[in-house]
């Protein structure tokens, strides 16, 4: 009987691995297309080599690998609907989101991380976790609106976060390091560009820094409408197709 359970736990471990795999895999294949056709003087804008999803990174709270996860290795990773969670028709308010954020990088065990921004949208909370000791964004995290779990936000947040992303410290995957190449004006001239050929009249806000890519609020007729994000190194733009619209937001000045 030990041998059979010690057997059990392994094949489900490995189906595990295998799931987080293919979803992370899905989420970089359907935010793929939206990077086509933007371009900045030697920078390419193809994605590729983003459906290995970084199940061996650095770990960080909340991450598959991170032991301070306390809902459990995959709770706080994936949104509810995706690993079948439910949100039971509860909703949380915009201050139990920021609690939930406060609590999440509190496993830092660091006084320089702070929450600078709080959004709320149709599908999901957002908040931008500012490093007070470089003055620019850290990461971004989701918190889903039922159960209040914390994790990385999809996309950029983890595949282009050099400090902080899930392929930060992957073995084999070779990540740019050092100072981003793209300037914060060029990054917004790059999301300018891709908003003319996609979205015809918006326009967007100075970008927020984070490590290795930038991120942008899409605006028209003066309302965020969305985001997108332009890679610090390469000038890919990675459009956040999974918020909704936007219902409110608070400004925390980090």
């Amino acid at each position: 009987m030990k041998r059979r359970t010690t057997v059990v736990v392994s094949g489900l471990v490995v189906a595990a691995m295998v799931l987080g795999g293919t979803v992370l895999a899905a989420m970089a294949a359907g935010v793929s297309g939206h990077s086509a056709g933007v371009s900045s003087p030697g920078h390419s804008t193809t994605m590729s080599g983003y459906a290995a999803a970084g199940m061996m990174g650095t770990p960080s709270p909340g991450s598959m690998m991170g032991s301070g996860n306390a809902g459990g290795m995959w709770s706080n990773c994936y949104p509810s609907g995706m690993m079948g969670g439910t949100t039971q028709g509860k909703t949380l308010t915009l201050t139990q989101a920021q609690q939930h954020v406060q609590q999440y990088i509190a496993k830092y065990r660091t006084t320089s991380l702070a929450i600078d921004e709080v959004m709320e949208f149709q599908n999901n909370f957002y908040a931008i976790v500012k490093d007070k000791s470089t003055g620019h964004g850290a990461f971004e995290v989701l918190v889903n609106k039922g159960t209040g779990a914390v994790y990385p936000e999809y996309g950029p947040a983890m595949m282009w976060n050099t400090q902080y992303g899930m392929m930060s410290g992957m073995m084999g995957y070779q990540q740019s390091s050092g100072p981003m190449t793209i300037a914060p004006t060029q990054a917004r001239t790059i999301a300018m560009e891709w908003l003319r050929q996609n979205q015809s009249g918006a326009t967007t806000e100075t970008p927020e820094q984070f490590p290795g890519y930038y991120t942008v609020h899409i605006l028209k007729n003066g309302k965020v409408t969305g985001m997108l994000s332009v890679n610090g190194f390469t000038g890919q733009v990675w459009y956040h197709t999974w918020h909704g619209a936007l219902i409110q937001m608070k400004d925390l000045h980090a």
